[in-house]
This record gives structure tokens, sequence and C-alpha cells, in this order.
């Protein structure tokens, strides 16, 4: 049976096709278009990919963006068996505008091995290095959080970085993050890129905190875990929620009070995160369209080893099993390819 460390390459694939197909119409300000060409192009390459995979959560359903089914099945059905968590494009928004930090990411393990937080509104996020695990709790304040992590860092507070969504919901964290003068980066969208470059060495980011989406956090968390980092993250409750999401919630499996930690959210020691950048951002290149192809940038992270390997694929798009039935003289714009 192929492992899952040799299935690795192939899982890039699947992210370098979904960045192309966002990176089309970056820009042209509609993220469904964006949202749907992603997961088109996704889901061709892996209709050829060589297992035998479950979709168990997409990013979509929450905004009645295009999305991969629940439960949908893919890959030729000859391989390992697999689950998916799959988010076409994180910063759907930001790629329809242009701006910066738009990924397409996915975690990819054996079966059975994730758990679902169903795209169904917010979770909290706390994401950071090896250096503070063990040490955090989401029962502590946000001061407290800051405090200790900039501790277990040898960090003074106003040489630390967070990184957080800027968003209503995070005004309260925000007023308290400037009441201790820490550095802080606020991102329009892309959560699942802000949670990883907390655990890369040198990146000159400390911490995320703050409310994103379920399958983000279940992607962001099994980068953290093989980069040998922490991440913890609870259901978000707040009073402008449907009062009857709590219920949906338990009926999927989640523990609505429970603070699940990357171990619990991405299980066993044989798991592969893998993204490529759709717009420029603080982890990835964004696509960069040339004549008759595309150069695309993108990461991979597993365990056991922990390696990370980082790529650049030209792409050609003639002749390409993939993109040569998608692609066409109309669809491509500023350099892309003419078939």
């Amino acid at each position: 049976m192929v492992s899952l460390r040799a299935l690795a390459p192939s899982l890039t694939r699947i992210t370098v096709a979904a960045a192309v197909g966002a990176a089309l119409h970056i820009g042209q300000g509609n993220p469904d278009l964006i949202d749907a060409n992603a997961v088109k192009f996704s889901r061709a390459v892996l209709a050829q990919t060589d297992v035998e995979g479950e979709v168990i959560s997409c990013e979509g359903p929450k905004d009645n963006a295009p999305a991969f089914l629940k439960r949908e099945k893919v890959g030729t059905g000859k391989g390992p068996k697999v689950e998916f968590v799959v988010d076409p494009v994180d910063g759907t928004t930001a790629a329809s505008k242009g701006r910066k930090d738009a990924i397409s990411a996915l975690a990819c393990a054996p079966a059975g091995c994730f758990q679902m937080l169903p795209d169904d509104g917010y979770y909290f996020k706390v994401a950071t290095d090896y250096h503070s695990a063990g040490k955090l709790s989401l029962d502590m304040s946000v001061e407290e959080i800051v405090r200790t992590v900039a501790r277990e860092k040898g960090l003074p507070l106003e040489n630390f970085t967070v990184i957080m969504l800027e968003r209503e919901r995070h005004t309260d964290i925000l007023n308290t993050l400037r009441n201790l003068g820490v550095r802080i980066i606020l991102i329009p969208d892309g959560d699942i890129a802000a949670a990883v470059v907390t655990c890369i060495p040198g990146s000159g980011v400390d911490l995320l905190i703050g409310a994103g989406a379920g399958p983000e956090a279940t992607i962001a968390a099994t980068a953290v875990k093989c980069l040998g980092g922490t991440m913890l993250v609870k259901v978000w409750k707040d009073k402008k929620d449907d009062p009857k999401r709590l219920d949906r919630l338990e009926i999927e499996g989640v523990n609505i009070e429970k603070t699940y930690t990357e171990d619990e959210l991405a299980k066993g020691n044989e798991l592969v995160f893998a993204a490529s950048g759709v717009t420029k951002g603080e982890l990835l290149d964004g696509v960069r369209f040339v004549k008759n192809g595309a150069i695309v940038s993108s990461l991979c992270i597993r365990l056991p080893s922990g390696t990370i390997e980082k790529s650049e694929t030209n792409l050609r798009f003639k002749g390409h099993p993939v993109y040569k039935h998608f692609l066409t003289s109309n669809a491509t714009k500023n350099g892309a390819a003419r078939i």
C-alpha cells in the first residue's frame, strides 16, 4: 500500500490546481466565481489521485459558497483510505479584491483521524510555537495568554507580535492587545496561513488569536502539529448566533464546551498539510501567470518526519491532463495560457 508520505507530492498538486483556478479571477470582485473555480480545478486533480478518499469537511457552506459536498468521495479508489479537510481558497474575499494572503489549503490523514468542526458559525483559536506547549488554556484571559507566550519566548511585550482577523467580533480583543502595547497584524482573511506562520522560526509572528471558521481550524491544527507547535480551539458563542446552532454542532459530534488541542483535531502521527499561494502573502507567493502556463508557490508539511517542503511549480497548460480541459483563450487573461 502506498504511504501517505509517498502521496505528499500528489496532495500538493491538489492545492496548486485550486490556486490556479482561483487566480484566474483575482480582483474581479466575484468571490463565488473564485471558490467555484478553485473547487472545480481541485476536484479534477483529486479525481486522478490514487486514494480512496473522502472530504469530511470543506469551508464554504456557512456563506453559501461553492464547496465540496459533505462526505464527498474523491480519488481513484485505488490507494490508501484517507480523509480530507479542504479550504479551496482561504481568503476568498481578499482574492476577489486583489489583496494579499489568499491560499488554497488542505489536510489529509488516514480515515478517522480528524475531528470535524462544521462550517457553522465560528470557533475561538489560539496558535503559537512549541515554547508554550502545555502552558496555555482558553480559560485564561487574552492578557494572560499573551503574557504567557511572551514569557515562554523570552520577548518583551513591545517586541511581541499578534496576528488576527480584522473583524467586529474581535473589538474587545483588539482593545486589550493595544493596551498591552504589543505589535498587531490585522488581516482581512486567511487565518490558516496566520496560524502556520506563528510556528515558523524567524517569521516575526508570535501568536494567532481570534474567532474563525471550523474547517480552517482543523487544517491549521494539522500544520501546527506537524511543526511542533500548539493550538487550542473552542466553539465561539455569540449573541448573534442562530439559536439552533449549538444543537446542530452537538448532532455533528462537536463538544460545545470542550477545548480541542492540535492532537485532538488531527489525531495520530501520519498527517499531511499542503498549501499553495493564490495571492502574495505572509506564507507564500501568489500565482504568477506566464505565457502558456503559471508559476505556483507551495508548502507541504508532514508527520511523522516533520519535513517541511517548499516548492515552486512551473505549469505548462497545453496538453496537461487537467488544465487543458478548463483553460482556453477566452478564460485566461494577463499572459495566461492560450490553447
